[in-house]
Formats: structure tokens, C-alpha cells, sequence
């Protein structure tokens, strides 16, 4: 459901529990979020004030985000003014999705001193305003001005509390007064009646009652659940559910009681975080994998074209047999200009007629078919080599897309692209992405080397380990730095996919259901994973070759045994 007036009154609600702690931090780790440190009876919390259009909310969080190094100018101010000073009070307004902070202190000569903190969350109007005590604006995260809005949020000005024209559900003490302000017994006509509710949380509430179709009885069993949610905002008895959906949202429920002091505000503060990072990391992975396949079709059309100049070299043949019974016939053919000779063939015995340009004679033609054949000649052994070198490029383009498609962390996709920012053919594309903020990533204690990302998949078969490599250049670490000789190495047979290592100790030998069940695991985390019959194929390390100038990820290899497993089983 939304982050409504219900839902704000019940953080909020819980929040006032932190009346007397001590602020002693103030972070603005991007423009829309200002975090908020606070002391009390020995614990630190941290609160998130997140004015994000889409995802605006106010919560305790243990989810840490990165401190700029330096810090914007109304954090600035907040420090200023708002450091060292006590939480008096967090209250809410009705149902409006505005909160109150209010700060108390004492200043450098012992007199006492209020600040207030007003967090507005209205979507794509939200804002932080800070006030002195005569209710004056200090500063605000967002400026606004009155040709823009209703009213001005700028500094020195007298704060004004935003205005609605939709009703308070909390004046309507009867079911009458409920029932006279909706026009229409429709579900529109309550969420754009009342001030604070939102479409989602009817639409919960509606489900959760079994109501079908709204009529007088059934909207006053509506009405009686909603005031009794919103009474139990004020008594801590209220709970989050998820819903299980394509898009996962959460809706409130009554509770008996609460299992801890902020099990509201840390329910936010999971659901959130989660699905920011799973934005994030979706816009993240699709920036790097539309500029992948952009590249991806350039060389495809690069190959196309390739493929059509081989195409043309296959006459030069051709060319080459007319010069020559022209330049052989010389003797016998009227110096005159035509547009075909007729010869005979000493090649196959036959007569061939060979077109000329008439704008020349047939001494010229000879030259020029000559000629026609040497720079064709020279073409096929440059186009030869660019149609190889291109099949790699396209072959490592393509092991990139596979990766990225299969990535579930930003990690990940930060690991794959500092892989193809070492690449030339991606170093013009990725300069622009180059100062975007990368996760940072562990190093696995598998590798002493701080230089490289090793964080490989690990199976257990049978008291055997199995290496699955995420990428390129982990494949690359794990095959020929970390394995041992003698260890078995597998990949899937002409398909992108992982290198795998199955460690051997010595002495031991893994039967073939052991080496099958590997070759299974190999075979899902490959382009293939989704067939029935994937040929994988096994060898020792020792015959496994990286050549000069290979791709990451790019090997040949020998004795290899080949395994055809169905990796759905």
C-alpha cells in the first residue's frame, strides 16, 4: 500500500517513543534522504528521512548508506543548528502525511532553545524545512516558490501547513457523517473524499472485509474498520503484512500486541530498502546491458558486412580466367572496342563468353581483370582475418550478455563491468558510466590477492567441492590461478557458461554420478540451462590453455571427456 496518512500516523506513532534522545549525527547521503542519529538510554538509532517521489517515507533504519565526503548545504544547516539538541516531541497532523520534530536545548549561554523539523511527504511536493522558534523558515532541502506552489518555502519566510479540499475521516464521529460525504457508493469516492487514505489501503481493507460491492451495510462495515485501524495507530496494535504479487506491496492488520518497541518502523525500513536496492539494481544492470547490445549489434552488422565482401572474393577466380584467355588470344582478337568475346576455355575445353567494357579494348579489359583479381586476392586474406577476429569479439560480447542476464546482485554487475572497462571495444561506452557510484565488493578469503574479486559459487557433492566462476574474469582466477592441476575442470561444450572446478584430493577418484551431478550444476548456470540435453565437457586443469591475447574468460582445452545431462533434473 502507499506510505498514507494511516501509515505515517502508525510510524509516527511509534517514533514518540524516542522523546528525550539525543541527536549527535546528521548525514545526506543523496538529495533526497537526510539521516538523522540520535542517543537514548545507551542505544543509537537512525532515522531516515527519504523525500524520494516514488519511494518517500520516515522510519528508523539499520540499513547504513554511504556519507558524502562532502556534506551539501542544508545538511550543513541541520548540523548547525540541530546537533546536541534533545527530541521533544514526533507528532503527526490528523492524517496528513506531515511530520512534526520537535527539538529542544540549551546554547552556548545555558538558555533554553526549540527548533522544528517539519518532513512533508506528498509525493512529488515532499520537502525538509527546518524552523526556528517563531515558526520561521531556516532553510528547506527544496526551495519553493509561491509562482510554483501555494506558498513559499524559502528561507525567512513564516511557515504555512499545506492545504487540502478533501475532508478529515477523524471529524466524521458517525457513520452518518461518513455516508454524507460519499457521493457515491464507489471505492474512487472515498480515497479522493478523505484526506490521508489511499486507493491501496481501501482496496486491503475491502479484501480483508470480503466487500464485494459497496452499498449502505457494507460501508459501514468499511467505516468501522478504518476507525478502528486508525484508533489502534495511537495504541501500538497494529501489524504489516506482504503481499506476495509481480509487484510486491505490504497492507496493514490488527495485532495483539507488538514484538518489539519499532517493529513498524524496521518492517518499513526492510520493505524499502529492499525494493530500492532492487531498483537500483535493475536501472544499474540495464544501462550496462543496452550499451552491451548495442555493441553486440554493431558487430553483428560489422560480420554481416564481412560476409558479403567473402562473398565478392569468391569470383575472383573468375576474374583471374579472363585476363589470362584474353591476354592468350591477343593474337587473333580485333583490336576494337565490344562489350563480349566469345573464347575458347583450354580449362574445361569449353567456349566462354566473357563481357567487356566497351569504353575499352581488349588489352585494357585483360589489365583491368587482372587487377580486379590482386586487390580481391589481398581482400580475402585482411576480410579473413577480420571475419576471425570478429567471431571473438562477438563470442566474448555474447558471454558478457549472458552474465549480465544472469546477475541478481548490483556486485555483480559492478565486478562485470569493471571487467569490460579493461576491454577497448568497450572503453568509449563505459567512460560516460565510469563516475556513477559502483558497489564496493568483498574479497573472498579463498584468494590472498587484494586485486581480484573471488567470491565463486560453492556445491557440495559427497564430501567433494565444487567452483562454479560468476564471470569472466573469476573464470579466468579460478581456472588457471586458483585450481590445481590435477583438479577437474568443466564447462558446457560450444555454450556460454561458467568454468567450474571440482577440487581432487589425493588419492581420491569421483565416480561418474559424482561427475554427472557436477556436470548438471555446470550445465544450469550456463546459456543452455533451460534444455534437456547440454553436453558438458570434463578434463584435468593441466590440459586447459589460455592463449595470448584470449578474452577474459576465453580458453582452449584437450582430453576433455564430454558428459550430456538434462539440468532440469
Amino acid at each position: 500500500m502507499a506510505f498514507d496518512g494511516i501509515v505515517t500516523k502508525a510510524i509516527a506513532s511509534e517514533l514518540q517513543q524516542l522523546a528525550g534522545a539525543r541527536i549527535d549525527k546528521i548525514f545526506q547521503p543523496n538529495k533526497n534522504t537526510i539521516l538523522l542519529g540520535f542517543y537514548l538510554d545507551g542505544s543509537n538509532y537512525l532515522l531516515n528521512l527519504c523525500t524520494d517521489a516514488q519511494n518517500y517515507r520516515i522510519h528508523l533504519t539499520t540499513h547504513a548508506k554511504p556519507n558524502p565526503k562532502i556534506a551539501p548545504n542544508f545538511c550543513m544547516v541541520l548540523r548547525k543548528h540541530l546537533l546536541g539538541l534533545h527530541i521533544k516531541s514526533i507528532t503527526t497532523n490528523n492524517l496528513e502525511r506531515l511530520v512534526v520534530i520537535d527539538f529542544e536545548g540549551f546554547d552556548d549561554v545555558d538558555d533554553i532553545i526549540s527548533k522544528r523539523l517539519i518532513v512533508e511527504l506528498m509525493g512529488k511536493h515532499c520537502n525538509i524545512i527546518l524552523l526556528d522558534e517563531q515558526n520561521r523558515i531556516i532553510d528547506s532541502l527544496r526551495h519553493i516558490h509561491k509562482e510554483d506552489s501555494s506558498r513559499d518555502i524559502v528561507p525567512h519566510v513564516k511557515y504555512t501547513y499545506p492545504t487540502t479540499t478533501k475532508y478529515n475521516f477523524l471529524d466524521c464521529f458517525r457513520f452518518e457523517d461518513f455516508y454524507e460525504k460519499v457521493s457515491s457508493s464507489s471505492k474512487d469516492a472515498i480515497y479522493n473524499v478523505f484526506n490521508g487514505i489511499s486507493k491501496s489501503f481501501i482496496e486491503a481493507s475491502l479484501k480483508h472485509l470480503g466487500i464485494d460491492v459497496l452499498n449502505e451495510d457494507t460501508l459501514k462495515k468499511l467505516y468501522e474498520h478504518m476507525k478502528e485501524m486508525i484508533n489502534r495507530t495511537d495504541s501500538d496494535l497494529l501489524d504489516f503484512a506482504l503481499i506476495e504479487t509481480k509487484k510486491r506491496d505490504y497492507f496493514l492488520i490488527e495485532a495483539e500486541n507488538s514484538s518489539s518497541p519499532f517493529h513498524l518502523n524496521f518492517f518499513i525500513d526492510d520493505f524499502y530498502h529492499e525494493k530500492e536496492t532492487s531498483e537500483e539494481f535493475k536501472i544499474y544492470r540495464d544501462s550496462i546491458l543496452k550499451m552491451i547490445l548495442d555493441l553486440l549489434k554493431k558487430y553483428k552488422k560489422r560480420l554481416f558486412n564481412i560476409n558479403e565482401k567473402l562473398n565478392a572474393c569468391e569470383d575472383m577466380e573468375k576474374y583471374q580466367i579472363y585476363g589470362e584467355l584474353i591476354t592468350a588470344n591477343l593474337y587473333q582478337i580485333p583490336n576494337k572496342n565490344v562489350k563480349e568475346i566469345t573464347l575458347d576455355n583450354y580449362y574445361d575445353n569449353q567456349k566462354i563468353t566473357i563481357p567487356l567494357d566497351d569504353r575499352y579494348s581488349p588489352s585494357v579489359n585483360a589489365k583491368h581483370f587482372f587487377k580486379k583479381y590482386h586487390k580481391l586476392k589481398n581482400a580475402l586474406e585482411i576480410v579473413t582475418l577480420q571475419k576471425e577476429e570478429t567471431r571473438k569479439e562477438l563470442t566474448y560480447i555474447e558471454s558478457i550478455v549472458y552474465e549480465l542476464e544472469n546477475c541478481s546482485t548490483i556486485e555483480e554487475v559492478s565486478e562485470i563491468f569493471e571487467e569490460i572497462s579493461e576491454n577497448i571495444i568497450f572503453k568509449e561506452k563505459t567512460e560516460h558510466l565510469k563516475n556513477k557510484k559502483k558497489a564496493k565488493v568483498k574479497k573472498s578469503s579463498l584468494t590472498k590477492n587484494k586485486n581480484v574479486s573471488f567470491n565463486p559459487l560453492k556445491y557440495t557433492i559427497d564430501n567433494y567441492t565444487l567452483l562454479v566462476g560468476r564471470n569472466n574474469k573469476e573464470n579466468d582466477y579460478l581456472t588457471l590461478k586458483y585450481a590445481k592441476k590435477t583438479d577437474l575442470w568443466f564447462h558446457t561444450k560450444d555454450i556460454h557458461g561458467s568454468h567450474a572446478i571440482l577440487q581432487i584430493n589425493s588419492g581420491q577418484l569421483p565416480t561418474d554420478t559424482i561427475l554427472t551431478q557436477c556436470a548438471k550444476i555446470v550445465a544450469y548456470h550456463s546459456k543452455a540451462k533451460n534444455s534437456s540435453n547440454v553436453p558438458v565437457d570434463i578434463c584435468e586443469v593441466k590440459y586447459v590453455k589460455k592463449p595470448n591475447g584470449a578474452k577474459p574468460g576465453m580458453v582452449i582445452y584437450s582430453n576433455n571427456k564430454t558428459f550430456y545431462v538434462n539440468p532440469k533434473k
